[in-house]
């Protein structure tokens, strides 16, 4: 997929997800014995020895390398080895000493909700013990407004894949954050001439940041039409989370979190930064962690 494909696909948290980008306050879970949960295991009752993390180009940390415009799962907040990031695996990795490699990564940048349930497919067959859900900025984040994912086929697409997770796992942890609130992007930088140079060149998020300097009433509207299609979609989130007793959703921390213009990469002024992704693996621990 092309740099722009990415873009105009993007997961971000966005930062602004889960990732981005994501924050998770919440009601931590509860705190569970070491142990057990290898495989398909890790149920309440232990902490798991396996993880997989599903999303889109946030959880893969994408532009957070020293090389441009790629894919850096070491930097990412749900499975990344860098200890600057803290991620969700090495916070798990201080609990479970057994959990040590099984930090599977199976996002996929520029992933839309669609693509979910092949990705669930992935973690069953790996036969982990938790899996981490950050998905659907994409789905918000297209070419216009027309081409957002209508809200009643994202939450069937959703329940699809968490279907497939239970049946394929039944004992799996699932821990979902919430698409973050991505208009914050415009409000950090629709000032800054260079981002949004950088939209327009790419046309990343159009349906958000498309005239990005306008005032006219018609743009505004656009943007709260974008802002509220993220909350219905988190709606949608928690709805479907809560009629499977192994997930868990992050309550709209994510979407909650403010983030600063230092948690946003200005290689795109879209994607986390190292920073970001640190402010992501922080929030998700702090409502989805053990």
């Amino acid at each position: 997929m092309s740099v722009a494909g990415v873009w105009t696909r993007v997961g971000a948290a966005a930062i602004a997800a889960a990732v981005s980008v994501v924050g998770f306050a919440g009601v931590p879970a509860h705190a569970a014995k070491p142990g057990g949960g290898g495989g398909g295991g890790g149920g309440t009752s232990a902490y798991p020895n396996s993880m997989d993390a599903l999303g889109d180009s946030i959880t893969r940390a994408f532009n957070t390398c020293s090389f441009p415009f790629t894919d850096c799962t070491q930097n990412s907040w749900a499975t990344g080895t860098n200890k600057t990031v803290n991620s969700y695996y090495l916070r798990l990795l201080k609990l479970n000493p057994a959990i040590n490699g099984n930090n599977f990564n199976d996002a996929v940048s520029g992933a839309k909700m669609s693509d979910l349930n092949g990705q669930a497919q992935n973690a069953v067959s790996r036969k982990v013990g938790v899996v981490t859900i950050l998905m659907g900025s994409n789905d918000a984040c297209t070419s216009s407004i027309s081409t957002m994912t209508p809200t009643s086929t994202f939450q069937s697409q959703f329940q699809q894949a968490l279907t497939t997770l239970t049946t394929g796992l039944p004992n799996v942890q699932i821990r979902v954050g919430s698409i973050p609130d991505a208009y914050q992007l415009w409000t950090l930088f629709h000032a800054n001439s260079s981002a949004v140079n950088t939209w327009n060149a790419y046309g990343i998020c159009q349906s958000l940041l498309a005239n990005a300097t306008s005032t006219a009433q018609a743009d505004i509207d656009r943007r709260a039409t974008f802002r509220q299609q993220e909350i219905d979609y988190n709606t949608a989130l928690q709805t479907v989370c809560a009629q499977f007793a192994q997930c868990t959703f992050d309550n709209d921390a994510g979407f909650n979190t403010q983030f600063s213009s230092g948690d946003v990469s200005t290689r795109d002024y879209f994607h986390p930064s190292i920073s970001g992704q640190t402010l992501l693996a922080n929030v998700a621990w702090s409502a989805l962690g053990y």
